[in-house]
């Protein structure tokens, strides 16, 4: 099987599954799970805590100990984005959480998460004051002054945020040749207080230079202008093994935590030894012979060319 970011992306959306541990691993399990009535025959997500520790240390070792922005957004890639965050926040590697969903923010506070939050996704002001309100930060990328300023006045607090700069990869973020104005405008507001100025790789090897050559210009302007921008972060997974001058001053991985490779061939160089930190596992629930010619599958898609053993696992398609 080919294990890829797209791949392992898709197959956490394929499999919202209820989330244990055996006793040998992890023992988080969130509330629904633990009220929930499933069939012993229902698939169930391992968490193996030890690999995800030696995960982060991994990540750490080869970020020269730069602190590390876990990304669990969601849902925490299927492992539960409270459970995982419960695991990580006591590892002095980890500054602080990035999510996209709101609703997960929250629940990462209201799970008692202490470290930073960072919001990665969309909100309206409404939302902007609920999350300010729960020490989650936003991250800008728009003119959002006046909006800042009246939640400051509430709480008499200036609002910590990051701010987006989008270098090329064309999705969110302010581009970067308007990031001056905007982030000049925020500056000088009491209202706010820059903790971080982050960009995203398009993960194309020849443009990738290119994006960070603009990310940094833009930035040396600014601090030449005396404009603190907070930790500067770049570097995600797939950064970690390709880019390390772009390490800055944190990394912001979300698959390695896992032991996922986001590229193949990253598993076969000697810069990370990441492992496997999620199972998911099923049980036989039949075994049966096949003779040579018979079939299995809708479409028969599967055609024995000689005798052999098969096994039903109540696992996929909603486990139909």
């Amino acid at each position: 099987m080919k294990h890829s970011r797209r791949a392992f992306l898709e197959a956490g959306l394929a499999f919202p599954v209820v989330l244990t541990a055996s006793p040998s691993l992890a023992s988080a399990q969130s509330t629904e799970s633990a009220a929930s009535k499933d069939s012993s025959f229902d698939p169930w997500v391992e968490i193996h805590r030890e690999n995800l520790r030696h995960n982060v240390q991994e990540i750490s070792r080869r970020a020269s100990s730069r602190p590390i922005l876990a990304v669990i957004k969601n849902n925490g890639y299927g492992m539960g984005v409270t459970n995982v965050a419960a695991l990580l926040e006591p590892q002095p590697e980890i500054f602080g959480f990035a999510v996209v969903k709101l609703h997960e923010a929250f629940s990462l506070r209201d799970a008692g998460i202490r470290k930073p939050v960072l919001l990665l996704g969309p909100f309206d002001e409404k939302n902007l004051e609920d999350a300010v309100a729960r020490r989650i930060m936003p991250m800008i990328y728009t003119s959002l002054g006046s909006a800042l300023d009246k939640i400051a006045a509430k709480t008499q607090k200036p609002v910590p945020l990051h701010i987006c700069i989008d270098t090329g990869i064309g999705r969110v973020g302010v581009p970067y040749r308007e990031a001056p104005p905007l982030v000049r405008d925020l500056a000088v507001r009491k209202s706010v207080q820059i903790h971080g100025t982050m960009m995203t790789f398009t993960e194309d090897p020849d443009f990738d230079k290119e994006q960070l050559r603009r990310f940094q210009e833009t930035c040396a302007t600014l601090e030449k202008e005396g404009i603190a921008l907070g930790k500067k972060h770049a570097a995600s997974s797939f950064s970690l093994f390709e880019h390390p001058e772009a390490f800055l001053d944190m990394v912001r991985p979300g698959m390695a935590i896992y032991g996922i490779y986001s590229e193949n061939e990253f598993r076969h160089t000697a810069i990370m030894d990441l492992r496997p930190a999620i199972s998911l596992k099923a049980r036989v629930i039949y075994v049966k012979k096949l003779r040579k010619g018979d079939s299995a599958g809708y479409n028969r898609a599967y055609m024995a060319k000689e005798d052999i053993w098969v096994a039903t696992l109540p696992v996929g398609h909603a486990d139909g």
